[in-house]
This record gives structure tokens, sequence and C-alpha cells, in this order.
């Protein structure tokens, strides 16, 4: 009963449970949106930064490669000039003019001229490219500073011929930093990585990631076809991220991402959804509270007061009430009416003792006027037939049907019916021996109704003479197996003779035989095959199983 006062309490507090739960859902549903939102446009102001960085490249390049020193490819000259304008410079590593044969002719840091640089895929790009175009390369060590930049050209043009590339390398350390100064909080990452996934920059902390490839779920984006979102775990602490990008373009071949940790951006959320859980436990802990101690004293002590009264109502203890007052309340008004239809059942309870010691007078007399009945019948035969050689037959007949009604009304608690077993039985008593039973009986319980019972009595009484004078109990020896069985809503009884003498047909239907027919009513819709086989007799009766068990027969 607590359990199900404690299921009603937490019942009344689900509306309120299911409000805060949609709310929850709808605020994160909305911050969610939110942090999307944000990551997108911190990567487009990422992207935005990167392109001023390689715009100011470009125009620098641009510059340069219209120097006349840089033109005439003076390796003396042209040092000298790179140097001074390098020198101004804190993006950039140096400036490198490169010829067509991709051999260096002179930089802004002294290196002698002719270093090859044909294996520099930004070289070979910036010889084919259209002039004031500028080509930017991948992740790239320098081969003449050893550091991580990332070098980019524009083509070098003499008379409408490209002679060569004038490059630079912006440096990453200070590439991150500059993406690091768009978000003095550090609470956005900012990652660029080049064509090939490789990491150009990871802000605010690199953790030594620059270098390194892009994980399967960024680098699958690199080649994207516009601008997208995604959900998962960060580069640094494997922490659950949200994260924006910007694939790499023709215009811009740099990737872009920025991550906002799901944490921090869902975190006064989680504040607000932690109170909200508080209250909901502290709620249902005062619905157990209620459950518990108001449960008890209003509820259960009164039902347990109602149920301990008929627990001994039904012990014996009849005088046992509540005594409870119906205005007390509804459990009141519940232990008021046990009482009186306690007090109602023992009315007719007695009236019920003393209608059965009535019915059991009636039955007792019924049987004994049903008894001398048989009797005046027996001796009124054997006065009017003294001679008749059918008087035999006649009374054992009676006697037969005296027995089944002594069976019908012995019946336990005031029941007619009798079971199967207990009527063959009294049947076959006289023919019982008791050095060598010549009957075998088997069948479940069965009960049968009077008018069944008294038939059931007649045949059997039948089949047991016509065994004694001419079937299998007229010979030492001789066998009768006698079974019963239910199904499909009918019985089925058995008499089968066995090591008698040869059994023929009768020509002619006698008595015996007709009375075998019609003992039993119609109503039971009963079903007799008689097989007159060599070996012995079998008799099989079928008839309602309804009928047996006390019920109206069924119509078919």
């Amino acid at each position: 009963m607590r359990k199900r006062l404690f299921a009603v309490a937490v019942t009344a507090l689900l509306p309120g449970i299911g409000l805060l739960t949609y709310n929850e859902l709808a605020s994160r549903e909305e911050r969610r949106v939110e942090v999307h939102n944000q990551a997108s446009q911190t990567a487009r102001d990422a992207a935005a930064e990167l392109d001023r960085v390689l715009e100011g490249a470009k125009s620098l390049l641009i510059a340069v490669s219209a120097l006349p020193t840089v033109v005439d490819l003076d390796p003396v000259n042209c040092g000298t000039s790179l140097k001074r304008i390098s020198s101004n410079l804190q993006m950039t590593g140096a400036i490198l003019v490169i010829d067509a044969e991709r051999k260096l002719v002179c930089d802004s840091q002294g290196n002698p001229a002719g270093v090859d640089f044909s294996e520099r895929t930004y070289v070979n790009d910036g010889l084919t490219a259209d002039a004031d175009t500028l080509v930017v390369g991948n992740y790239t060590v320098s081969k003449l500073t050893g550091a991580a930049v990332l070098p980019v050209a524009v083509p070098l043009i003499r008379d409408e011929a490209i002679i060569g590339v004038v490059a630079t390398a912006i440096r990453l350390d200070w590439l991150q930093e500059r993406m690091a100064e768009r978000d003095p909080t550090g609470r956005a990452t900012v990652i660029l990585a080049d064509r090939e996934g490789v990491i150009l920059a990871h802000a605010p902390h690199s953790g030594g990631l620059v270098g390194t490839k892009l994980p399967e779920a960024l680098s699958s984006k690199v080649q994207a076809a516009g601008f997208g979102t995604l959900e998962t775990t960060g580069l640094d602490n494997n922490a659950q991220t949200i994260i924006a990008y910007r694939p790499a373009t023709p215009v811009l071949p740099v990737f872009v991402s920025t991550g906002l940790s799901s944490a921090e951006a869902f975190s006064s959320i989680n504040r607000t959804t932690w109170a909200s859980l508080s209250m909901v436990l502290l709620s249902v802990v005062a619905a157990f509270l209620a459950a518990t101690f108001v449960g008890d004293r209003f509820i259960l002590r009164p039902i347990y007061r109602i149920v301990g009264v008929l627990e001994s109502y039904k012990a014996g203890s009849l005088a046992s009430r509540t005594h409870m007052e119906s205005t007390g309340s509804e459990l009141g008004l519940v232990g008021s009416t046990v009482d009186s239809l306690l007090d109602e059942l023992e009315a007719r309870r007695a009236a019920s003792a003393l209608s059965e010691e009535r019915r059991s007078l009636l039955v007792g007399e019924l049987r004994h006027r049903v008894k001398n009945t048989l009797a005046v019948v027996t001796a009124i035969a054997r006065q009017t037939f003294p001679r008749d050689e059918r008087l035999s037959s006649f009374s054992q007949r009676l006697s037969a049907l005296g027995r089944a009604y002594d069976l019908i009304f012995a019946g336990q608690e005031g029941k007619s019916e009798a079971q199967i077993a207990d009527i063959v039985r009294a049947a076959l008593a006289p023919y019982e021996d008791d050095t060598e039973p010549p009957f075998q009986i088997t069948g479940p319980a069965l009960a049968v109704q009077p008018e069944g019972g008294l038939a059931l009595s007649l045949i059997i009484h039948e089949l047991a003479t016509n065994a004694t004078k001419y079937g299998a109990l007229s010979e030492k020896g001789g066998r009768v197996l006698i079974s019963w069985s239910s199904a499909n809503g009918r019985v089925s009884f058995s008499w089968q003779e066995l090591h008698g003498p040869p059994v023929a047909k009768p020509e002619r239907v006698g008595f015996g035989s007709q009375l075998i027919g019609r003992a039993f009513p119609a109503s039971y819709k009963p079903k007799l095959d008689l097989d007159f086989a060599p070996d012995g007799l079998k008799c099989t009766i079928e008839f309602e199983e309804e009928i047996v068990l006390g019920m109206p027969p069924h119509s078919s």
C-alpha cells in the first residue's frame, strides 16, 4: 500500500516533471543552435583575418616584384633591397627571388645564390600562375631557416613573360599569435590547416599539434562544399567540442575551423538542470515521507483494521467487528459497511444452517420412502407372479436401482451427485469374487447427476447380469474391463468382456438390450455401441459431459 501511495504522490508530480523536462530540452536545443551559430561566426572571422594576412603578403610580394633590381635578377643589389624591406616585417621569415630554373637568385637573409627549389610546389605553381595571382603552398619546413612556415609566391614578370617567382614564408608561430588575438578570452579554439590536412596553427595553444594531421572528423571536411558545423571530440583534451569549419577553396586554400567547448557552452544550463533535479528529488522525498507517515496514520491503519476483522471472521471468529464510525472518514464508512455486511452474513448463515437441516431431514425421508416403495413393488411382484421365472431379474433390477439411490442420497455436503466409480462398484457388488476379482475398473473422478447415475447403475446391472448368464462371468477366469474418459465435451463409458465363451449376436433384441439403449434420458444425447465380437462383448456408451458435471446440456 505504501508503494501505491508513493506512486500516487509521484504521479501528481509528473506534470511538473514533464514541464521541467520540456523546458530543459527546449533550452538545450536553443543553446545548441546559438553555440553552432557562434562557432560559425568565429570561423568566418578567423577566415577573414587569414584573408587579410594573405592579402598583406600578396601586396608585399607584388611591390617587391616591381623593384628594378628584382626584375633584372641582379643577385648583388637584389639581396640588399630585400634585406632593407624585410627588416621591418614580423610575419615573414625571408623574401626570396627564384628564377625560371628554380634556382635562388637572392634573398633577404644573404644566403648564397643557386639553391635549388625545384621540388617546392609553390615555386612550380608560381611559374605558371597568372599575373598578380598569389600562390599559397602547404605546410613547409624552410630550406634556408629550418622553421615551419606557410610559403606564398607571385610570378615575376618582365616584358610580359614570367622569368621567376617572388616568394616569402609566413611564420606559423606569428600566424598562431595573430589568430589567438581574435579571442582574448581563449574560450574558442582556432585551427588552420593546409590542403593536405596538416595543421598550420592551433590557437590559443598549439600543444605540439602544428605539423600533425587533422583527425578524421576534420580532415574529411577540408575539401567540403561549404561552411558547416559538427560535434566531436577536441584535438587537445578529447573533450566534446562544437566545431564550425570553412573548407579550403581556390580563393583561400587554407582550411579554417573553430571550436567551442560543449561543457563551457552549456555550463549555465547544466547548473539550471542540477537545480531542477534537486527540486524534483526534494519533491520525491517529500512524497515518500507523506506516503510513509500520513499514509500510515490515515489510510494503512484503518485498512489493516478492516482486513484483520475479515481475517478473524474467516478464521471462525464470527463476532469480530471493526466498530468504526461511518462519519469519521471514507475508510470509517467502509469499516461500518463491513460490520453491517458481517451482521447480514451471520443472519444468512444461521438461516442457511436451519434450511440445510430441514433439507437433510427431507432427503432422509425421501430416501426412506423410495426404498420402502421399491420394497413394496418387489413384494407386490412376488405375490402377483409367484412362479414367473422373470421375477428374479425384476427383483435384481429393483435392488440395483435401490443401491444407486443410496449412493446419490448419501452424497457429501448435501450434494446429489455421485462418483461414477462409486456407482460402478455398488452395481457390481453382488458379482464380486473375493478370491479372484473379475472386474478391472479404471477412470478419472467424474460426478454424475441423479438421472445419469440411475441410468448408469441400471445399465451396469444389465451388463453384469448378461455376463453372468451368457458372457465372460459365466466361466471361470472370465474378466471384464470397465473404463471411462472425458474428451471433447462428452464422456465415454466402456464395458469389455474377455476370456469368456464365444459370443454371437442375438437374433432378437431382448428387454435387457432395450433397457441398456433407453436408460439414459434424451437430454444426455446418449450414443450406444454394442459390439458382439467372438472374443467378448464390448459395450460403449457416450453421453454429454456437461450433464455429468451438473450443468445443463449444450445444444448441438
